[in-house]
């Protein structure tokens, strides 16, 4: 049995497919099967039921499962306790969505990187769940994201945080003078711009709306947050936003939180990885970093 063929059967039974996992791994789709077949020979059971286009674990796949896991973290550990005690120099997968990629990461990392000069650290930005399903086929390591809690028993959740979803204008703003709290009404009544409909507290907004009976209709959507909080300082209509995208702006009389009457909405900052990923120190590292708490409103 080698160390190979126990990785290739781990990742074939998590991406449920010989192709995805041969496609992952660099291999053909006919080597994966040899591999495979080698592994049920030596193991005298059968691992997998490949009925059509569906490839899915027999009961006996399953419990080898966790056994194979447990022999890739031990692996994994071993190379890792190997590895220079002090300096850091492997490498890094982080999936979050834009908004905190643009407001966040940007000193989050620069913080990591002149404490781990030496890592190499790759960002993947895209909505939670495409994130989620990236992290759970073994494509990245730490997902850093924003939406309503969110629980699964194949992750590890380091970090769980509450953040207000408030409205936002230029300070220009013709609102932005009223010191009485708004309506929605009022708010709702000038022209919005706003992140894409998958963004988490988009979609949010858009079921409270509904619920009211009523339908926002943006005059623009983009995915780029930084875009947004420029276009806003320009007095050009108003946002929703996580409140630590627009700190600074706010810090810097730049733009201002509309105070709506009645209304609150919240949501969740949360950091996960797998539960089968082997923790390396360059993932420790960020998330002893990363769970620290952030200035918010």
């Amino acid at each position: 049995m080698e160390f190979r063929e126990i990785a290739t059967f781990l990742q074939a039974a998590k991406l449920q497919s010989f192709s995805k996992a041969a496609s992952q791994l660099g291999y053909s789709q006919a080597a994966v099967t040899i591999q495979i077949k080698q592994l049920e020979r030596e193991l005298g059971v059968h691992l997998f039921d490949r009925i059509g286009k569906q490839t899915t674990l027999t009961h006996q796949g399953q419990v080898f499962y966790g056994y194979a896991s447990a022999i890739m973290r031990d692996l994994a550990q071993a190379k890792d306790a190997m590895a220079d005690p002090v300096q850091l120099t492997g490498q890094l997968c982080l999936g979050t969505i834009e908004s905190i990629c643009s407001s966040i990461f940007p000193e989050l990392l620069t913080e990591y990187h002149q404490l781990h000069p030496d890592v190499k650290v790759s960002i993947i930005t895209d909505s939670p769940d495409r994130l989620l399903k990236q992290m759970n086929a073994n494509a990245i390591d730490i997902v850093y994201f924003l939406d309503k809690r969110i629980y699964d028993c194949k992750w590890k959740k380091v970090m769980e945080q509450p953040e207000q979803i408030l409205f936002a204008a230029s300070a220009d703003h013709p609102l932005a003078s009223r010191k009485r709290p708004l309506s929605l009404t009022e708010i709702l009544s000038y022209p919005f711009v706003l992140t894409e409909k998958d963004a988490s507290y988009r979609f949010i907004l858009d079921q409270y709306l509904a619920s009211e009976g009523i339908t926002l209709h943006p005059f623009l959507e983009t995915g780029n947050t930084d875009f947004i909080l420029k276009f806003l300082q320009h007095n050009q209509g108003i946002s929703f936003l996580p409140a630590f995208t627009v700190r600074q702006a706010v810090e810097d009389g730049r733009l201002c939180i509309l105070n709506a009457k009645d209304f609150h909405i919240q949501t969740w900052r949360q950091i996960v990885y797998h539960r089968d990923k082997w923790v390396t120190r360059e993932m420790a590292e960020f998330l002893k970093l990363a769970s620290q708490p952030h200035s918010s409103f």
